[in-house]
């Protein structure tokens, strides 16, 4: 842990989607073993939207971000699942592979512990470094995987019940808890507006509970590979890292309540 009362971490996201930016991620994961990070946080997507989807791509991912010395929380990206019946996969069957291959271990965090949703959602954790409460979400992009088909609807509604569900628990307990702030963590950009819209009702709960904290909630997503840091709703901030053809990692410091973001590196 970082000294004299401040917490960095690393927000990164939408990389790698090729050979080469596989090569590239080397450089960057040497880089982060460098900084005194209390952990690294992937937002999803560690493929293209044409793949590979395949379980030889992921376990080589997998192995490649075993190199990092900071704790590591990766969370589900459209990439990986939903997008992947466009190489012929069942978007469901990878959506358990993934989570066989990347949930959380009690061993992942032994700095510090972190907790988990009951149930199927296992991507769904939070954890509190210094005062602030980081919730991670499964709400991928292409739509939240809503309008492709029955079953994909069914999915959709039953995740995003779980994921309010494990939101409004979170932030309960970041209250209770005396949290400064409040960082959700998920893939998807929820605000370009879509019909069907996956994220209408998202972006309502996000407006309600930015009320409520009165500007302690942040919302960090990939998916637009581009980096952000604004106020997409009243006092909510909104943090975008950056993705493919870019591999770059953000550096987050939380000192004294406040959460500064800055471009960690580039490669």
């Amino acid at each position: 842990m970082p000294s004299g009362g401040s917490v960095r971490f690393a927000l990164m996201g939408d990389t790698p989607y090729s050979a080469d930016e596989a090569r590239r991620l080397e450089t960057l994961i040497d880089d982060l073993n460098r900084e005194p990070l209390a952990f690294v946080a992937h937002l999803g997507d560690l493929t293209s939207g044409r793949g590979p989807c395949g379980d030889e791509w992921l376990e080589a991912r997998r192995a490649q971000l075993a190199r990092l010395r900071p704790p590591l929380v990766l969370l589900p990206g459209d990439n990986e699942w939903a997008d992947c019946h466009r190489s012929g996969f069942d978007p469901l069957e990878r959506l358990q592979n993934w989570r066989a291959m990347f949930c959380l271990s009690r061993s992942s965090f032994s700095s510090f512990p972190f907790e988990r949703q009951a149930g199927d959602y296992c991507e769904h954790v939070r954890w509190q470094v210094g005062d602030a409460m980081f919730v991670a979400l499964n709400v991928p992009g292409s739509n939240n995987n809503l309008g492709r088909s029955a079953a994909m609807d069914a999915e959709h509604e039953r995740r995003m019940f779980a994921a309010f569900e494990w939101l409004d628990e979170s932030i309960a307990a970041a209250e209770s808890r005396g949290a400064s702030q409040v960082v959700v963590l998920m893939h998807a950009d929820p605000f370009p507006r879509r019909s069907p819209d996956g994220y209408a009702r998202l972006r309502n709960v996000l407006a309600q509970h930015a009320e409520w904290l009165q500007g302690r909630l942040v919302l960090v997503h990939g998916d637009g590979h581009l980096y952000k840091d604004d106020e997409p709703l009243p006092g909510l901030r909104r943090i975008e890292v950056f993705g493919s053809p870019f591999v770059a990692w953000l550096r987050g410091v939380l000192s004294q309540g406040a959460l500064r973001v800055e471009v960690g590196g580039q490669y």
